[in-house]
């Protein structure tokens, strides 16, 4: 079963995250950043990820603190769900599209922690939301799941198209990676035999 359940406390913070990696994309939100939920809920259901997060901080001050250490806390449970990693496709892209926005996502579960991170929003903010937050939910998820991950926003007008097609675009890169490969035969995807 490759599931995982992950709680992570700060002073800041308070973040549960519970996933089933070969879920059918259920996902139940409660972060105190509704933009940030349905962005979650992107993941999940293109993912096909069933997935459960709750998190409480100090929204008081702004999001940041709360919507870093979620993609911290996910990127802790998506390391412990897959494992060693073996059988699996490891790499993943996926291209998508919403209205005049299209993002690109790639993304490697090389076990090296590295972000490519190249999207020109066409606004500040997208509600309450500082669209700077989307840039630091990767980082921290790429950090701690120890994966390489491109992302590009090709075109887009509207910010809030240009986010949901690069959360819809990461979890359908995420589904491909992380899918087994009966070709391999359990055996490690990498010719340094390990990741």
């Amino acid at each position: 079963m490759r599931q995982a359940e992950i709680t992570r406390n700060t002073l800041e913070t308070q973040v549960s995250v519970r996933l089933d990696l070969d879920g059918s994309g259920q996902g139940r939100f409660a972060t105190g950043v509704p933009f940030l939920d349905h962005m979650l809920d992107q993941i999940a259901r293109h993912g096909l990820i069933d997935l459960d997060i709750a998190a409480s901080g100090d929204l008081h001050i702004d999001a940041h603190h709360t919507v870093e250490d979620i993609g911290i806390t996910l990127g802790q449970a998506l390391a412990k769900a897959w494992g060693d990693k073996k059988g699996l496709s490891r790499y993943g892209h996926s291209y998508v599209p919403l209205d005049e926005a299209l993002s690109r996502v790639v993304v490697d579960l090389s076990g090296r922690p590295g972000l490519s991170f190249n999207v020109d929003f066409s606004r500040a903010t997208i509600g309450q939301f500082d669209v700077e937050l989307v840039r630091e939910f990767f980082q921290g998820l790429v950090n701690h799941a120890g994966i390489t991950l491109h992302i590009d926003n090709l075109r887009g007008a509207n910010a809030h198209h240009q986010a949901e097609t690069i959360f819809k675009a990461f979890g359908r890169a995420l589904r491909q990676a992380v899918t087994a490969d009966a070709r391999l035969a359990g055996a490690m995807p990498s010719t340094k035999g390990t990741l």
